[in-house]
Order: C-alpha cells, then sequence, then structure tokens
C-alpha cells in the first residue's frame, strides 16, 4: 500500500479517547484532570504506556513534559506532534486529548504498514497547557522551548498553594531530561477549534494561520467593610463595586473595539462575602486577547487607564500581578499550505482561520516550522463537559495529520 493510501483506525482512536476520558470524568461527560493532580498522574501512566507499547523512545523532562520518539532512517531532529492531557475543572474530552492520541494512532498506523520515515517521528504532552491550577498557561511548551524560565516555573505556587517543583515530584513526574535544548524538524497539533466558525461555515478542516496575543492579570482590590444599610453611597469605599465596574468597562473597550478584541473576567471573590456588608476586598482576573499585538497593547493601557480612574474615584486601593502575557503568533506559511493541501488531497473543506485560544504550538512558532490543524466544534463549545466533535470529524482531523506527519517526515 502507498503511504498516500493511509488512514487512521477511527475506532481505535475513539476507544482510546474514552478510556482517558473516563480519569477524571465528571459528570456530563467531561473530565477533571488538573495539572499534577492524581488524575493528571493516572492520565500520564496511561499515555505513557501506550507510548511504551507502540515503542517509542520515552523521556520526561525537569517540567514533567513526556515525549515519545520512534526512530526514522536517519539521525536527525523529529517531525514532533502533541499536545496536553492536563484540563480545566469542567473540561471536555477532546481538548488536547485528540492532538496527543491521534499522534499515538498515527504512530500505530505507521507501525502496521511496515512504514519507516527517513525522519524521526515524536508525539509529546506537555505539563499544564491550560493554566487553570497553575499560571501561566503553556507552562511545559513554554519551558521546553526555552520561552519559559524552568527555576521560575518550578517555584510557581498553584491556586491551591502547591508549588509546581513539589507537585511534580509527589506524581513521580519530576524528570530528569534537560529543558530548552530540544530541537524539533517541525510541529504539527491537531486541536478541536473550541470555537464556532468550521461548524457553521461547513468546513472539516482548519488551517490555522496563527494565535492571538494572550495577556492574564489578576487585580486585588481593598476598599472599606461597612454597613450596608447606614454608609451613604458617597461615603463608600466598596471593593465589589470596583471589580463589577472593571468587568463593565473591559467587556465595553472589546465591544468598542471591534475586530478580534476580546475580554473576559474570569475569577471574582469578594470578602466579606455577605448580602449586608460593603466588601472590603476582592479579587478579580481578566483576560485580554487579540490578534495584533498593538492592538492588544492598546486594550491594555487602555484599561490600565479605566481602572486607575475607577478605583480613584471610589477611594479603593489596587494591586495588580502579572499572570501570562504571549504576543500573537503567526505560524509558517509552508505548515499552512500543508494542512490546506492535504486537507484538499484528501476531499475536505479546508479554510484558513487564526486560533482564538492559546496552544502549545505558538511556544515552537519561534524555533522550527509549526502549524496546527483545527476540526469543528459542535456549538463552538469547549471548556466545558458538553464539548463535542463528530467521530467523522475527528477521522479527516487525524488523517490530515498522518498525511502531513508523513509529508514532513520522508
Amino acid at each position: 500500500m502507498r503511504t498516500e493510501d493511509l488512514h487512521i483506525n477511527v475506532d481505535r482512536l475513539m476507544k482510546r479517547l474514552d478510556t482517558l476520558a473516563g480519569i477524571g470524568a465528571i459528570e456530563g461527560g467531561g473530565v477533571c484532570r488538573l495539572a499534577l493532580t492524581d488524575e493528571d498522574r493516572l492520565g500520564r501512566d496511561l499515555v505513557s504506556g501506550w507510548m511504551e507499547e507502540l515503542g517509542l523512545a520515552v523521556t520526561v523532562d525537569r517540567i514533567g513534559n513526556v515525549v515519545g520518539i520512534r526512530q526514522g532512517r536517519e539521525d536527525c531532529p523529529p517531525v514532533l506532534t502533541g499536545s496536553h492531557i492536563d484540563s480545566v475543572a469542567t473540561g471536555g474530552r477532546y481538548d488536547g486529548s485528540l492532538g496527543v492520541l491521534a499522534g499515538l494512532e498515527a504512530m500505530a498506523v505507521l507501525d502496521e504498514a511496515g512504514v519507516t520515515t527517513r525522519k524521526p517521528i515524536g508525539v509529546a504532552f506537555f505539563t499544564n497547557e491550560e493554566g487553570a491550577r497553575f499560571a501561566p498557561d503553556m507552562m511545559g511548551s513554554g519551558v521546553h522551548q526555552g520561552m519559559l524560565d524552568l527555576g521560575e516555573m518550578l517555584d510557581i505556587r498553584g491556586i491551591d498553594g502547591r508549588r509546581v517543583s513539589d507537585a511534580l515530584a509527589e506524581i513521580g513526574y519530576a524528570g530528569s531530561e534537560s529543558v530548552g535544548a530540544f530541537k524539533a524538524d517541525s510541529y504539527l497539533e491537531l486541536h478541536v477549534e473550541q470555537g464556532p466558525v468550521l461548524e457553521q461555515e461547513g468546513f472539516t478542516i482548519g488551517a490555522v494561520e496563527g494565535v492571538q496575543g494572550i495577556s492574564w492579570t489578576e487585580y486585588r482590590l481593598t476598599g472599606t467593610s461597612n454597613h450596608a444599610g447606614t454608609t451613604p453611597m458617597h461615603l463608600r469605599k466598596d471593593a465589589g463595586y470596583v471589580a463589577a465596574a472593571i468587568a463593565v468597562e473591559a467587556r465595553r473597550l472589546a465591544l468598542e473595539m471591534g475586530g478580534t478584541q476580546v475580554a473576559t473576567v474570569g475569577v471574582s471573590e469578594l470578602r466579606p462575602n455577605l448580602v449586608n456588608v460593603i466588601a472590603a476586598e476582592a479579587l478579580l482576573t481578566l483576560d485580554l486577547r487579540n490578534t495584533k499585538e498593538e492592538r492588544l497593547q492598546w486594550a491594555e493601557a487602555r484599561l490600565n487607564e479605566l481602572i486607575e480612574g475607577i478605583v480613584s474615584e471610589e477611594g479603593v486601593g489596587v494591586q495588580s500581578r502579572r499572570l501570562a502575557r504571549f504576543e500573537p503568533v503567526t505560524f509558517d506559511p509552508d505548515m499552512i499550505a500543508l494542512v490546506e493541501g492535504t486537507a484538499q488531497r484528501l476531499g475536505c473543506r479546508v479554510k484558513r482561520l487564526p486560533s482564538g485560544a492559546g496552544h502549545d504550538a505558538q511556544m515552537f512558532a519561534p524555533n522550527c516550522p509549526t502549524g496546527m490543524i483545527f476540526v469543528p466544534s459542535q456549538g463552538g463549545i469547549s471548556h466545558n463537559v458538553a464539548e463535542y466533535t463528530a467521530p467523522e470529524d475527528i477521522r479527516a482531523g487525524a488523517d490530515v495529520l498522518l498525511q502531513a506527519l508523513i509529508a514532513r517526515a520522508g
């Protein structure tokens, strides 16, 4: 059989997706596998075991990234694919996991066909892509590619107070492989779109052009706790009001800017959290994204001005902390064309589009030719237990991945 005629076994891939989704399963069909928890350890053990069954050379680096390499005829940097297996607290079963397990499926198909590629092919899963327990997101791939400092990331404390280094040791994935020196021939990641565009416009495959820039900031507001009934409005220092006003201004600004600008307030806590007491303290996070760096910088500056005005008017103190900041990334034109051309050859309707979400691929883009393959998310829903991608779309995306890996590896 010609390599151009090889196809993935979608039943085997779906079975592996279902098996992995059983680890950290939550009501509604979703998963909770926060990074470096016991559930993450069990997921890592399962996927690492599948790597070993395929005869891959498996390594674990100091930030816990796991890489499996299938040898080629030449000793040279591998064509790498992969993603992540950690999730948000109420995540879906396809986010991240599809890219990792489709990579394993590609390896299995090549084994069954007796194909040895010229270049090695690798599959990886990276630590803490979501950033749900430890900020920043894309931590593992960022350290892996030298974009984030290992020592700083190991010292990060999570939402539960645990340090990354301690959590890695506790689950047995504080590896010995060095970081920052890994050289890939190229990197290609399959992922669910996590948005509505492909489904609404009737496309099966997305050839991703790049990733939006991301700005995450945490704000701690300090006012004065007082009686809700006896304190006149003009004498209040209400941290809760300021938190709400920031959320409103962020949304208004994003709508005013238009284009690809989005803004989200994702965490909001009040203290004391009582119906009849003015809040003395508030905590909130602000997520700003744009495909253009200059527009993202403008949004950050304008929001800072608005926040300064609001806190000054209310007499509330503010402390801010940067959680993550990544500039927009443009993928390699040849990799975009490879995805597009492969999808067309396989009879798939394909659309070029940007990614609104951050992905491990963006950490590879400055260092090697990088691309991404999107498949539709039903209803545009992700980071939600209702996340769903149809098996026929999974088959199409995994076939594009398989053929593109073969083309890159020779």
